[in-house]
């Protein structure tokens, strides 16, 4: 009974962790979109194909699901930024909060689970698999400099997403190509870049309801939406979701006539996605919350257009 009960703690912290809805909308959704074409148009074995894809959301959920989480649920923590949160989408897993996962339970899964992931990358380079292990090195680096010091780049104004997660979510997009033909094809390219830009506005979205909580941290986590606000005013706290929805509808002039049904839709979802995030009201955290939905919802769909048509 006792193994039952450790079982299903275990169980329980670890799916909470997880946060799958985050970790399917977004790294799941760049792995469907980067693998849709080789299922759809290419003459590789569809076992092959599986055995990678199964790979990737191994290698997804592991470092963006566990390790990713088990570093910032722990380091927020610290600094307090969650326990002021609304805890609605936001304010991390709350595995420390909830009694499931104690503090030094969690950094020492984070700890360990990178130790063991940089070891495997150094013995895949012993064995020639280069690109796996420049992955899985880029996903610890993410993972890591997101949110420990001295970097601790997410209490960054920019850095945290230009530094940390706008490469991970990149590669994860560019690895099924990379890994399948030894190459990096501009379909793939586009539809990384565009994932990831989508990507990191919902994040910015997602960094709203917890402004005050983060103004709170000691040290204050500086997000870019937390600096946008102090410099400019609150209103402007949707700025930075503004700005890379932008950067990913700028894309569209890079698919142009080349992929015009990828370009309409992308032009559709990007559209209604900025109209949400000028819309909605950056004090009520449930409307934004309820926003941040509709968004994980656009990226999927973008996602899987991008992967449909090349």
């Amino acid at each position: 009974m006792l193994l039952v009960l450790a079982f299903r703690s275990i169980l329980r912290g670890g799916l909470a962790l997880l946060r799958s809805i985050a970790v399917v909308s977004s790294s799941v959704a760049t792995i469907i979109s980067a693998m849709l074409p080789f299922f759809l148009y290419s003459t590789i074995s569809t076992s092959y194909l599986l055995m990678m894809f199964f790979v990737l959301l191994l290698g997804a959920f592991t470092i963006h699901g566990v390790l990713t989480h088990a570093f910032n649920d722990y380091m927020d923590y610290l600094s307090g930024t969650d326990a002021y949160s609304p805890a609605i989408l936001s304010g991390g897993s709350r595995v420390i909060q909830d009694g499931i996962i104690t503090p030094p339970v969690l950094w020492l899964i984070g700890k360990w689970l990178a130790i063991a992931l940089l070891v495997t990358a150094f013995v895949l380079a012993l064995f020639s698999y280069y690109i796996l292990s420049f992955l899985l090195v880029i996903g610890v680096w993410a993972a890591a400099s997101y949110s420990l010091p001295p970097l601790r780049l997410s209490y960054r104004p920019f850095l945290g997403e230009w530094g940390s997660l706008f490469p991970s979510i990149l590669f994860l997009g560019l690895a099924g190509p990379w890994l399948i033909v030894g190459e990096i094809p501009v379909w793939a390219a586009q539809n990384a870049v565009i994932n990831a830009l989508f990507c990191l506005a919902w994040v910015m979205v997602h960094h709203i309801p917890d402004l005050d909580a983060d103004k709170r941290a000691v040290p204050a986590k500086r997000t870019s939406v937390v600096w946008f606000a102090d410099t400019f005013g609150r209103y402007y706290a949707r700025f930075p979701a503004l700005l890379y929805l932008g950067a990913a509808g700028l894309c569209i002039i890079w698919l142009g006539f080349d992929r015009v049904w990828a370009t309409g839709t992308l032009t559709i979802t990007i559209s209604i996605a900025l109209f949400l995030v000028l819309k909605m009201d950056v004090e009520n955290h449930q409307q934004v919350s309820s926003y941040e939905k509709i968004l994980l919802l656009l990226a999927m769909i973008t996602a899987a257009a991008l992967g449909i048509f090349i």
